[in-house]
């Protein structure tokens, strides 16, 4: 029998060892729909309209269409609910939260010069929710040929016996720590006992029919700060800048269970094991972009923006913890715990997003309604870890570049004035950034709303659901088995607008 290897201090590492997966960086890659209740309710078609302080998130020539001094902010409640199967086992999880998703205020300073033909140059500054992170998932199910064994040996085989046995956990490489795990768990075994063996078997009770469960809880969010600047030419030409400060706060926890009843011999075999793993991404990041509304007409509007990739330097905290249990004939032994108690900070690293684009047309049925149409395209081969020079990094960025594709969104809004009542409707829907569109689905959204105006004030309520399918794999290697997850999203926005 192995020694179970449990350390009762508390202890911390700095490790260069990398463990950044495609999920990762889609994280920060994959727009959600959030901003003030108006823009939310058109499924955020505003590129050629702006008046809004959200949409200046997408063209930033928007604040130059103000007329007045505008102050406001935005809370959401935000439910998600995910329905899985995994091998034909249906389950179901869902999250509920509010938050203070958008505050800013836009600053227009007018030009009494008649003659003039710059007419009015505003300033904003505006901090938005661009994604929440507060999400639960739980699949469950019987695997009838896959165990969490193939996880441990993925790792393990071409690693020493010696460094197993007797190598130091803070001291070891990623790759190593799940073999170790593995190994100090039994839930994998040497072929030999040689301190050269480089080979090793699974030690989970053979014969298949695995039950798995895989629950994983994540909170945080992912926050942009835009300081704005635009300018109006004759009323009919719209110009303005973005420069956007990003900071992002992610913890993940993730709870695998697996069991099995096969057939018992006198021989120890792992019968259940529990494996736990906590994750904490923090980071910062900067992005620009530009953009300009043209006004053809006193009725139809175009506009076109640019985004620049958002760079950020992330970083990742991250504790495991492995249980199991062994059985034989007799019966079942005491429970096998591998508690490390260390917290691996690994090395910082930088993440490169997409670049998009997005062409915008508007018609402005005078002080009656309005109909807008955006679409926007996301070229994720763009996305790159760095630095590029890194092996991992290097491999890892070809294989997003072999997975991932160009993607467009489409987004229509509508709204129609009765009085001071505004009626809002929209409709969305994004393809999906994978090439086999099964890792990943596309999108389909669509929002409703409206507002009233008080006349220095305004408030706007906003409902907006969208659903996505994707694949939940529940290993990245070795149990590669993925739940079939179809997530549903429904929020409510509600904005109180001050104009000054």
């Amino acid at each position: 029998m192995k020694k179970t290897y449990i350390v009762i201090a508390i202890a911390f590492l700095y490790t260069s060892a990398k463990a950044q997966e495609i999920s990762d960086a889609l994280r920060y890659s994959v727009d959600n729909l959030n901003g003030t209740a108006r823009y939310r309710s058109m499924s955020g078609a505003f590129g050629a309209l702006g008046g809004d302080l959200s949409s200046i998130n997408v063209n930033p020539a928007g604040s130059a269409v103000f007329n007045n001094n505008q102050l406001g902010l935005t809370i959401s409640n935000y439910s998600t609910k995910n329905n899985s199967n995994y091998f034909g086992t249906q389950t179901s999880d869902s999250e509920n939260s509010f938050d203070l998703n958008q505050a800013g205020g836009v600053f227009v300073f007018k030009n009494h010069n008649r003659n003039a033909d710059w007419t009015k140059i505003a300033f904003a500054v505006n901090y938005e929710n661009t994604n929440n992170f507060d999400n639960a998932k739980f699949s469950a199910g019987v695997n009838p040929t896959n165990s969490i064994a193939n996880y441990f040996l993925s790792y393990a085989n071409g690693i020493p016996l010696n460094i197993l046995e007797n190598g130091n956990y803070p001291e070891l490489s990623y790759a190593e720590q799940q073999a170790f795990f593995g190994y100090q768990g039994y839930i994998i075994n040497p072929v030999s006992n040689a301190t050269s063996n480089t080979a090793y078997t699974s030690n989970v009770r053979e014969g298949g029919n695995y039950y798995q469960e895989k629950a994983i809880y994540s909170n945080g969010y992912n926050g942009k700060l835009s300081f704005n600047f635009s300018s109006s030419y004759k009323d009919k030409l719209y110009i303005g800048i973005n420069l956007n400060s990003h900071f992002s706060n992610y913890t993940q926890s993730t709870r695998f269970y697996e069991d099995n009843d096969n057939t018992l011999t006198n021989e120890d075999r792992i019968t259940r094991m529990r494996f736990s793993n906590d994750l904490y991404t923090n980071g910062t990041g900067f992005s620009f972009q530009i953009g300009a509304i043209v006004k053809a007409t006193e009725e139809l509007r175009f506009g076109a923006a640019y985004e620049s990739p958002t760079w950020m330097n992330l970083s990742d905290e991250l504790t495991q913890r492995l249980s199991s249990v062994s059985s034989n004939t007799s019966g079942e032994l005491p429970t096998d715990v591998i508690d490390p108690r260390i917290t691996n900070y690994y090395a910082p690293y930088r993440l490169q997003t997409p670049s998009k684009f997005t062409a915008s047309a508007a018609y402005v049925f005078g002080k009656k309604g309005l109909i807008s149409i955006d679409y926007a395209i996301k070229d994720y081969n763009n996305v790159k870890f760095r630095p590029t020079s890194d092996d991992y990094y290097r491999d890892l960025n070809a294989e997003m570049n072999a997975s991932l594709k160009t993607s467009g969104e489409l987004r229509i809004g509508a709204e129609y004035k009765i009085k001071a009542l505004s009626l809002r409707g929209g409709y969305r829907m994004e393809k999906s950034p994978y090439k086999n569109k099964t890792t990943i689905g596309d999108l389909t959204g669509y929002s409703g709303g409206l507002g009233y105006n008080f006349g220095a004030t305004r408030v706007d309520l906003a409902y907006s659901y969208a659903k996505r399918n994707y694949q939940q794999g529940f290993f990245s290697t070795g149990l590669t088995n993925a739940a079939s997850i179809d997530a549903i999203n429904n929020n409510v926005s509600l904005t109180v607008l001050f104009e000054l």
